[in-house]
């Protein structure tokens, strides 16, 4: 739609205006008439564009016509003038008679510009000269709308913060985190007296973005960096808008010319913030010595924040993360051997960081941002912070590397704010509406009267803000430690929708002990030959009452899930695959008092395993041999042999199943992220 202005006329004098190409002037010629006109003509010099609206049957150019009470002249020119009042328009009044003379004479002088603030709208990684659709945003692939990165990874190595947190650009590299906007004008070599351009956000946004300049003047499309590369960067760039500056005044360079700026985030999607930001280009028109000038023309451009996006275990892993302590030197022996074979890196966090803390997953969880110009993976540090706690800031944090954290005002943290407690699934597609990133998988309380742990809210209404994984809350409070990575993991399949959900099964656990059993090895032994534990028969665990009313309550827990994900993931029961796992309820976790018993896998549990492409690192779970082979390994690699997937079975029995976790918990991978754009979302 066209930007109109209005636009008084004086008759008996000349007024100087501005314009700006691509908008049109409304002149209301009844309004301005002396009291005795009865008609009017118009003249206009060449570059002038006019027309009269009603148009009088019989107009032409400098001919009287009749004055009426809503004739509205309408004028727009083309292109810039070259120098200050180069266009001319004047409108004659008339009275009555028109042999009589002319009454008053009204003069336009027009000092026509071209400004337009610029960014990529079209999300092709260029900025495109005065999109129209660049002050909204809309999703699709057919949307539009330019993406804006939250600039949390730190150019520093030493003393390092976000970069979010320091008012200045110091190395050239940050530019390549940030989101390009141009301003582009062509016109006289300077504005008329008085004029000014300003750029300026509102408080909300400045909260959340900022903006740089590129002091490097860039005329006829020319951009030169080169010789700033060696200069100090501070004083090129400087901070036009922020927080503290809500709006600023930009030059006007003169002739065609660009002027570049860079636009940062500050902050991510939350409850309170949609993560749209607007910044508007205004030129300003002096009306009368000693009062404010306004705005005669304003653009505007929309950002949306890139929302944090997590990895599943489908997509290639790069890098993966275990810790070192005292007493797992097996476990990463194991773990290192396992990881080489798939030549992929293996990074270790020594005690001295780690201080005695070995659940790297419970930590962190790895993601990355991503728009059409640059992406970067982004760590996000949950708030439980014990002895890992320093780790993803003083360790990952760095170039090209972002750090986010949520924490909960009160300080206070439980068992459910640990990240094994939240994953996501491989992409799905549910009742016909497309989830191509997957969806965040949580964990927290029953709905019940009961009071439960819950994962910390300020968490919760991050993941939902991201919008583009749309969150699902799993019921994960009847375990010990309470994470959903303790019944279920999603591995890569062949076939169907690409993975299978595993998921924990006490039923199919009784199932293979029973057989077990009938087939003359009631006698075989759980743990034999162990020193950590006492090794205990199939036909004691069967006879066990106790065990099977508690494995009763632990598999109508994990089938309240399974019905859950099959709703909320589409899956079928041909989607999901049942790992034969047994639990046992305890009264405590990690010296925390629990009101009410709780489930701990009673042997290893299998699925909490840590997936690298076809190759599956699984808890060595110690079951009964028959024919000198573990019969539970025998069966879960049963079970992923038909998917084409190996396992290699860790032994974590003393240095985390013991401690109430396994491999899962005790590792973590960074993976590459979707080839599926998000802003590309229906």
């Amino acid at each position: 739609m066209t930007h109109t202005r209005t636009l008084r006329l004086d008759s008996g004098k000349t007024t100087n205006v501005m314009h700006v190409v691509g908008t049109e002037l409304i002149v209301n010629i009844n309004r301005s008439a002396p009291p005795q006109s009865k008609y009017f003509s118009v003249n206009g010099s060449p570059k002038v564009c006019y027309h009269i609206d009603p148009q009088p049957v019989d107009f032409a150019p400098r001919s009287p016509v009749p004055l009426v009470v809503n004739t509205v002249l309408l004028i727009t020119l083309n292109e810039a003038s070259q120098f200050e009042n180069e266009s001319k328009l004047s409108v004659q009044y008339y009275g009555e008679d028109l042999k009589k003379g002319d009454l008053k004479k009204a003069v336009l002088h027009i000092t026509a510009v071209e400004i337009s603030l610029d960014v990529d709208a079209d999300r092709d990684g260029q900025v495109e000269k005065n999109n129209p659709k660049k002050g909204s945003w809309a999703w699709g692939p057919n949307g539009h709308g330019a993406i804006l990165l939250v600039n949390c990874d730190s150019e520093r190595t030493w003393w390092k913060k976000p970069d979010t947190e320091q008012d200045q650009i110091s190395k050239v590299s940050d530019l390549k985190d940030m989101s390009q906007m141009k301003v582009r004008t062509r016109g006289p070599a300077k504005l008329p007296e008085g004029y000014a351009l300003t750029m300026h956000i509102s408080k909300g946004d400045a909260e959340s973005a900022r903006v740089f300049r590129d002091k490097s003047i860039n005329t006829d499309g020319v951009h030169n960096t080169i010789k700033y590369l060696f200069s100090a960067f501070i004083q090129h760039y400087p901070l036009v808008l922020s927080s503290k500056d809500l709006s600023k005044e930009v030059p006007y360079l003169g002739g065609a010319a660009e002027m570049n700026f860079y636009v940062e985030g500050l902050r991510f999607p939350d409850k309170d913030f949609d993560g749209l930001i607007t910044i508007h280009l205004s030129l300003l028109e002096p009306i009368v010595p000693g009062y404010p000038k306004t705005p005669i023309f304003t653009d505007t451009v929309v950002f949306r924040i890139a929302p944090w996006i997590m990895t599943p275990n489908t997509l290639r892993p790069i890098e993966v993360f275990v810790c070192s302590t005292k007493d797992n030197n097996q476990f990463l022996k194991e773990m290192t051997k396992l990881v080489q074979s798939n030549n992929l890196k293996l990074k270790v966090c020594y005690e001295y960081m780690n201080r005695g803390d070995r659940w790297m997953q419970d930590e962190l969880e790895f993601g990355y941002i991503d728009s059409p110009h640059q992406r970067f993976p982004v760590v996000l540090d949950s708030p439980r912070d014990r002895g890992l706690k320093d780790f993803p800031y003083d360790v990952l944090l760095g170039p090209d590397f972002g750090y986010v954290t949520r924490m909960p005002e009160d300080g206070e943290v439980g068992s459910l704010d640990s990240f094994g407690n939240l994953e996501v699934s491989p992409p799905v597609v549910v009742n016909g509406k497309n989830y191509p990133l997957g969806r965040v998988l949580i964990g927290v309380a029953f709905p019940t009267a009961v009071q439960g742990r819950n994962m910390a809210q300020v968490v919760q209404d991050f993941l939902w803000a991201q919008k583009v994984q749309d969150p699902i809350a799993l019921f994960s409070d009847w375990l010990a430690v309470g994470h959903v990575d303790e019944f279920m993991t999603f591995v890569p399949a062949p076939d169907r929708k690409g993975f299978r959900l595993l998921l924990a099964s006490p039923d199919a656990g009784y199932k293979l002990f029973k057989g077990l059993q009938n087939d003359g090895h009631g006698q075989a032994k759980m743990f034999e030959g162990m020193e950590s534990a006492e090794p205990i028969t199939v036909d004691k665990i069967l006879n066990n009452e106790s065990l099977q009313d508690e494995n009763i309550y632990v598999q109508s827990c994990i089938d309240w899930n399974r019905d859950l994900l099959k709703r909320e993931l589409g899956l079928d029961d041909e989607d999901i695959i049942d790992v034969p796992i047994l639990f046992k309820l305890v009264t405590g976790e990690d010296g925390e008092k629990l009101e009410e018993k709780r489930a701990l896998a009673y042997y290893p549990d299998m699925v909490n395993m840590i997936v690298l492409g076809k190759s599956l690192g699984v808890p060595k779970p110690f079951g009964p041999q028959v024919n000198g082979r573990c019969v539970l390994e025998a069966e879960m690699c049963s079970l992923m042999e038909g998917l084409g997937l190996t396992c290699t079975f860790i032994d974590d029995f003393a240095s985390y199943h013991q401690q109430m976790g396994e491999v899962h918990c005790g590792s973590n991978v960074r993976r590459e992220p979707f080839d599926f754009k998000w802003w590309n979302l229906e």
